[in-house]
């Protein structure tokens, strides 16, 4: 049975907090501002990276220069400890975290997280998060590694995922309804191959042959009844 409930998280605007200015709070700082976030990072300034240095000076993220204070949760919604090489610092950000009720990861210190981080592949609008529960994180980054390997046939259809979103877009705005199967079944390896090479060809066909599929007895309802 898995420990963890998975679920992607909308970061957009919302404060968050990242303690530590290595190179893993870098990389944190960095996803977290491509997700939207409001990112704030605590680190002494012999602690932190040129990066991390180079992101606050642009005014991306707004950096206090010194180590954790009880009280820095205030307002924010998601941590992140990313340097925990002070076990008691760790214990005061959780202890905070759990008062104020804030989302908390504490790297690689599983027993104090309310969320883990998965090894993520990210392909275009796809991303796919790979977790096995905390049990063993190199075998989450060696499956990564393969799923973003050119060789991984599946990761081909995350290539081709604004394609589909358009043909999605097309169908919509005339209300067109159909069955998640009727998707299935048009998503064949032959059209894979028209949308990796003709891509506004293959958004044609496959909203064509959406709209032929309409289904009527479910229009009223703005979608298929029978997968509700």
């Amino acid at each position: 049975m898995p420990r963890y409930y998975p679920v992607y998280l909308d970061v957009q605007g919302r404060r968050c907090a990242v303690f530590g200015g290595n190179s893993e709070a870098e990389r944190k700082v960095n996803y977290l501002l491509e997700c939207g976030a409001d990112v704030m990072f605590h680190a002494p300034a012999s602690h932190a990276t040129d990066g991390l240095k180079a992101l606050a000076a642009a005014g991306k993220v707004v950096w206090r220069k010194r180590a954790y204070r009880k009280g820095d949760l205030e307002g924010v919604w998601l941590a992140i400890v990313a340097d925990t090489t002070d076990p008691d610092r760790n214990e005061l950000v959780f202890s905070e975290a759990r008062e104020r009720n804030v989302v908390l990861n504490v790297m690689d210190v599983p027993h104090l997280c309310t969320f883990i981080a998965p090894a993520v592949v990210q392909r275009k609008d796809v991303t796919v998060a790979v977790s096995t529960g905390g049990a063993s994180p190199a075998l989450a980054r060696r499956l990564r590694e393969e799923m973003s390997s050119p060789a991984c046939r599946c990761m081909r259809w995350a290539g081709v995922g604004p394609v589909l979103a358009a043909a999605r877009r097309d169908i919509r705005s005339q209300k067109v309804v159909v069955c998640p199967d009727v998707w299935q079944e048009l998503m064949t390896e032959q059209w894979l191959t028209l949308a990796e090479t003709k891509p506004v060809q293959a958004q044609k066909e496959v909203a064509a042959a959406l709209t032929a599929r309409h289904c009527q007895d479910c229009a009223p309802f703005g979608r298929c009844q029978k997968h509700v």
